[in-house]
Parts: C-alpha cells; sequence; structure tokens
C-alpha cells in the first residue's frame, strides 16, 4: 500500500513539473516574458528528466522532455485535413484592395465590415491538431486537402505548445485545429547558409526555402538545430468549445490557450486605413527579425465570412496584398572566386553600390558557374539586383540592351585563387572546388573532419581549437596535428594544464585508429565510412591503396568510376604524398589488421532508442556486432533486449507491449564488459 502511495506522490510531481515547465515555456518563448531565471527552469527540467527516466511507465509523448526524441522516419505519412487549407488570392495594387472591398459589398450590402490586417509571414504553412489540450499531429498544408504528417518534426518548435494552456477550464474544445506559418528568423537563415557553404552544399535562396527543406528532414534531431518558430494566424476546427464571435477575439482566445499570435495584428473599420496600414509595413518591413512578403486583410465577423463562403481555391473573405520585389539596376564591374571551407569555389558579383528596399547593395551571390551560364551575365553588364525575400542579396536578370563592347566573359577559374592547387568539377556536381589539402582556406574544415568520432576521434579537438591552430599558424596541413607542442596548445584560449594534456593525450591514442578510420579522415572525394572499409580490407595497406590503378579500384563491386578516380587523383597529388609521410613519421598505423571478434552477445538481437550518454546509437551497434550480435532498428517479438535512453521513442512502448526485455544503459554496459 505504502508504494502504491509513493507511485501516486511521484506522478503528481511530474505532472506539476510539466504543467510548470509548459507555463515558463509559454512565459520565455510566446510572450518574451520570463519569470525564472533560464538556471531555475534548467532545475526543474533536470528534475523531471530524472523522474521520467527513473519511472518509465509515466512516460508521456507531450512531455516537455519529449521536444527531440524518437528516430528518423523512413516517410512522412500522409493526413487528411478536417476543413481544406485553402489558398489566398492575392492582389498587388491599392487599387485590387479597393475592388475587392467592392466584390464583398455586392454580397453582403451596406452592412458595417472590420476588417484585421496581419502581416504575412514568409514560410511554411501548417496545421496543429489538439485533443483534450495535446498535440495530437502537426500536418504541412501539402495541396490543401492532404499533407504530411510533420508532428516529431513540429514538436521541436519551441514556439508550438505541445500542451494548452487551460485558463478557462468552462470552456475548453475538446478538439482544436489550428493554422500558422513556420518560419525561419534572418540571423538562422544566414547562419545555416554560411554553414552548407562551409560544407560545400547547396545554399537555400532565402528563408522560406531552409523552413521548406528543414521541415521535409525525416530526422527530427536535424530540424531542432535549425531553431524554427511559429506564429498562428487562424482557426480551423473545433469541437466542444463556445468560439468567439470575431477573427480577433479568436486569436485572443488562442493566445490564451498558450499560442503565439504575431503582435502587429490590428482592426480597423475603414479599407482606407487598411490600405495605409499595409502601406507603412511594405516601408518597414526591414525592421523585422523575420521576412514577410506581404499582408493579410480578413474580414473580423466570422458569420460574415460564413455568408462570404468560398470558391474552389479561396475565400472570399480574406486577401492578401504581396509587396513588390526589392530591384535595382546597377553595372557589375568584376567577379571574384571565394574558396569555402571544403574547397567549393562560389563566384561573387563586385558591383557598383545601388540601394535596394534601403540597403546599399555592393555585392551579390551568382550562386555557382552554372547559374551564369543560365543568366548570360558578363563582366561589364548591367544587372537586376533583388532583395526580395532574401537575406542574400543575388542577381536575377541581365539589362541586356545596355550592354557595351567592353564586356567580358566570367571563366571558371582553373587553379584556386587561394592557393594555386588543381581545381575540379565532378561529374553531376554544379561544385567546382579546390582539391589541394594543404589549401589554406579549407584547413580548418579539414582539421574539424579527421578529429570527429566516426574519424580519429580526437576529443577536444573541435572547431573553436581548429580555428585557432590555423590562424596562429600551429597547423598547416592535417599531419600537423601530430607534432603539435605542449606550449603551442598552451597558448590557445581556455587551455590551462589539464586541458592540454587531454588533447595531447588524445591526439597520441588517436594514432591506433583502424586503417579504414584513416582513409575516411583524410577527406578523400566520394569516400564514406564504407568505401573506406572496403579499401582497407581489399588491400591491406595504405602504401598498396596509393599505388592501386583506376582498373584496380574499380573491379571492387562497391567502388564505382567517379570514386575510382577521386582516388587515384586524390594519392597521386605531390600535396598529399607529402602529407602522408609526415603521417607515417608520426607512427601512425597505416596497414590493416583484422579485429577481433568476440561470441559474447552471440545472436542476441538488440534494439536502441533514446539518446544514449556513452556513445552514439551508431558506435553502440558496432560494438554489438563486434561481439557477434546483431543490431535492429525495429522491435518485434523475436528482439532480445531493448537498450533504452534519454526520451526514449515509440520503440520502447512497443517493446513494453510485446513484453521484451527492457534495459538501461547501465545494465548494457555491464553486459559488454
Amino acid at each position: 500500500m505504502g508504494k502504491e502511495k509513493d507511485k501516486e506522490k511521484i506522478k503528481k510531481e511530474i505532472e506539476h513539473l510539466r504543467e510548470l515547465i509548459n507555463y515558463h515555456n509559454y512565459r520565455y518563448y510566446v510572450l518574451a516574458q520570463p519569470e525564472i531565471s533560464d538556471y531555475e527552469f534548467d532545475m526543474l527540467m533536470k528534475r523531471l528528466e530524472e523522474l521520467e527516466k527513473k519511472y518509465p511507465e509515466f512516460y508521456d509523448p507531450n512531455s516537455p522532455t519529449q521536444r527531440v526524441g524518437g528516430e528518423p522516419l523512413k516517410e512522412f505519412k500522409t493526413v487528411k485535413h478536417r476543413v481544406p487549407m485553402l489558398s489566398l488570392s492575392n492582389t498587388y495594387s491599392e487599387k485590387e484592395i479597393y475592388e475587392w472591398e467592392e466584390r464583398i459589398k455586392r454580397i453582403i450590402g451596406e452592412r458595417k465590415v472590420d476588417y484585421v490586417v496581419e502581416l504575412k509571414i514568409d514560410g511554411v504553412g501548417i496545421s496543429l491538431t489538439y485533443e483534450d489540450g495535446k498535440l495530437t499531429l502537426g500536418a504541412s498544408r501539402g495541396d490543401g486537402v492532404s499533407g504530411d504528417d510533420i508532428t516529431l518534426n513540429v514538436k521541436t518548435i519551441k514556439t508550438i505548445p505541445l500542451t494548452l494552456l487551460k485558463k478557462d477550464k468552462e470552456n475548453f474544445p475538446k478538439i482544436l485545429e489550428v493554422r500558422g506559418e513556420v518560419y525561419m528568423e534572418k540571423k538562422e537563415f544566414e547562419e545555416l547558409n554560411k554553414m552548407r557553404e562551409e560544407k560545400g552544399e547547396t545554399l537555400f535562396a532565402n528563408p522560406r526555402n531552409a523552413t521548406a527543406g528543414t521541415l521535409k528532414l525525416l530526422d527530427p534531431r536535424e530540424v531542432a538545430k535549425r531553431n524554427l518558430k511559429c506564429f498562428i494566424h487562424s482557426l480551423g476546427y473545433y469541437e466542444g468549445w463556445k468560439r468567439p464571435e470575431t477573427h480577433y477575439e479568436v486569436l485572443k482566445k488562442l493566445e490564451e490557450f498558450g499560442f503565439r499570435i504575431n503582435p502587429h495584428i490590428k482592426v480597423f473599420n475603414s479599407i482606407k486605413e487598411v490600405v495605409k496600414y499595409c502601406k507603412e509595413w511594405e516601408e518597414k518591413r526591414d525592421t523585422l527579425e523575420y521576412e514577410i512578403d506581404g499582408m493579410v486583410i480578413k474580414v473580423n465577423r466570422i458569420s460574415l465570412q460564413e455568408e462570404l463562403g468560398s470558391t474552389l481555391k479561396s475565400p472570399r473573405w480574406a486577401i492578401a496584398y504581396k509587396f513588390k520585389a526589392r530591384k535595382g539596376i546597377t553595372k557589375l564591374v568584376d567577379v571574384i572566386h571565394q574558396v569555402g571551407r571544403t574547397g567549393v569555389i562560389t563566384p561573387v558579383a563586385v558591383l557598383e553600390p545601388v540601394n535596394v528596399g534601403g540597403v546599399a547593395i555592393s555585392r551579390a551571390t551568382l550562386h555557382n558557374y552554372d547559374e551564369i551560364e543560365r543568366l548570360g551575365v558578363m563582366i561589364g553588364d548591367y544587372v537586376e539586383v533583388e532583395r526580395s525575400g532574401d537575406v542574400i542579396p543575388k542577381i536575377t536578370g541581365v539589362v541586356k540592351e545596355k550592354r557595351g563592347k567592353d564586356v567580358k566573359k566570367i571563366d571558371i577559374p582553373k587553379r584556386c585563387p587561394v592557393c594555386g592547387g588543381e581545381v575540379v568539377r565532378k561529374e553531376g556536381e554544379v561544385a567546382v572546388r579546390c582539391i589541394n589539402p594543404l589549401c589554406k582556406a579549407q584547413l580548418e574544415r579539414a582539421i574539424i573532419h579527421f578529429a570527429q568520432r566516426t574519424a580519429m576521434d580526437i576529443e577536444g579537438l573541435g572547431k573553436s581549437v581548429a580555428e585557432q591552430l590555423v590562424r596562429k599558424g600551429f597547423v598547416n596541413d592535417i599531419a600537423d596535428i601530430y607534432y603539435l607542442k605542449r606550449e603551442q596548445l598552451m597558448r590557445l584560449e581556455l587551455f590551462k594544464d589539464k586541458k592540454t594534456d587531454n588533447l595531447l593525450r588524445a591526439i597520441n591514442e588517436s594514432k591506433n585508429r583502424p586503417l579504414s578510420r584513416f582513409l575516411f579522415a583524410l577527406g578523400i572525394p566520394y569516400v564514406g565510412e564504407k568505401a573506406a572499409e572496403v579499401l582497407a580490407q581489399r588491400f591491406k595497406s595504405l602504401e598498396k591503396i596509393m599505388n592501386a590503378s583506376i582498373p584496380q579500384l574499380k573491379s571492387i563491386p562497391e567502388i564505382g568510376d567517379v570514386m575510382a578516380e577521386s582516388i587515384y587523383k586524390f594519392f597521386k597529388n605531390p600535396s598529399v604524398i607529402k602529407i602522408i609521410e609526415k603521417f607515417k613519421k608520426a607512427g601512425l598505423k597505416l596497414e590493416y589488421e583484422e579485429e577481433k571478434k568476440s561470441d559474447k552477445l552471440k545472436g542476441k538481437i538488440f534494439v536502441f532508442t533514446g539518446e544514449l550518454e556513452s556513445f552514439t546509437r551508431r558506435e553502440a551497434q558496432e560494438i554489438v556486432k563486434k561481439l557477434g550480435g546483431i543490431p535492429s532498428s525495429s522491435v518485434s517479438r523475436n528482439t532480445d533486449f531493448v537498450v533504452v535512453g534519454k526520451n526514449p521513442g515509440s520503440k520502447y512502448e512497443k517493446a513494453k507491449a510485446l513484453g521484451v526485455k527492457i534495459i538501461d544503459e547501465k545494465e548494457f554496459l555491464e553486459m559488454i564488459k
């Protein structure tokens, strides 16, 4: 009896903590009026995490700890919207706004009409469904009738409540479906594109495209890293709720439930005031932290909305006023070729300064050399520069009638503009890149890749340290890592005796990594972890790989024509040969050794769910394989063990339902000791 009372007490504490954390999330992310410090909030979260881990029977998918839970999906399910998500008709001038009002008046006569005017967030439309106050479905707009089930991705957005606030318990909806716009702030967008450029990935054109691409990711953990936000702008479907009479009052009520509503929404009783407000925001849209591409105008009274109805595609009671694109015409005076940290060379236009949307523009991206060809642009041309929804200005066209005789073709550089090294353009790629591993422009990124866990696993050698090592001239190629001296490391920021000793020890230990890890760490174009493992097993030594011919490489089933040529060219590069010699002198293990296997877990099937502290899921699966076990990604009656980490996903629930043995990370560590 005592144990049952204790359990009930724990359950109540967990429920209280969830409610408290939801409230403080609302104060912080929705109202921007926090009541407690970050430390106090972290302590509440820590306590809840501890209790949920200790008492998994109280698991709730809508707990604040489940913001980033579960595992990557294979695909999204399609779901049908209860009420279609119609698109808005667009207007582009004051005249068209007045004409829209005239059409309304023809239907409802001379009755008084109030209008709600909202900023048109340049993002991605979503639908959110709550049952008994808990988020049960997040869906993309799709074709307006059906969309993708993106619930796990939606849960990572902190401005979206997982559980609604029940301020009015007497009038609380049993089912509530709302619509909103998910977006990415300008600063987040710039940071994301900067990271993509460093990795040699295609840049997103604008924050809207970046948001759309993010919501399509199948791994919620990756979505969480991009810090998306959301404004709710309308009601879709509801049951068991006495709805307010006007759209504006609905929004205020939704705000009480915990939704984030845009603060710039206003009600006007004349269309003249509506037009004035739209024009005001067209002038000052750059003052916002996010992009807007227009204004949305709605009839406020819901009974009038119902009377006006909809066409097949759009509601008659609402329209969008679209802002004009911010364009300027100026002369392209030069093109510079920037080298990113992965060697990708990007053409950047140097312009005669031009004012576009209140901002002086002197440079604009040309994205890549295919884009230059598509535009037909040349140095000396007059070009159109646009900032319509884009943080990074871009050239959108050429004013060919203004072209003079002194124009000059923009050529793809034959040598790297930083190091003078060889430049290649791989088949099927738009990227042009420098492949010299000694190139200073890409050295920092090469160090980070070399030191990562799946490569040489040098703990303590991250982005900040790599930047300092290159900046101070302590590392001029990746092999220099093994020649770092204690006195050099002591000169780095935040480095004292213990941190220096730890990094030197990690560097020394990495000399014993398998040949396959070393090959992957080198960053050979097209060679991933699997290909590196195949090469090591086939040739048994780095020396033999370096001397292999293209036909020998192509004879391996897993290695195609492009990869074979890439490997061959890489090891024929004089700079690479020089670096390899330095690795040899440093004492790295460059011969293949058969890994000793054990049958300690022979035949046992393991499934991992949640976040592990001691290693990544992939590393845990490798350990199981080495000990003779079988790692699996799905739970069935044949599963022997489900290893549960922090924030477990649906596999944990399935394991409980099937009666499969569930163990925690500590028990797993004991098994593999």
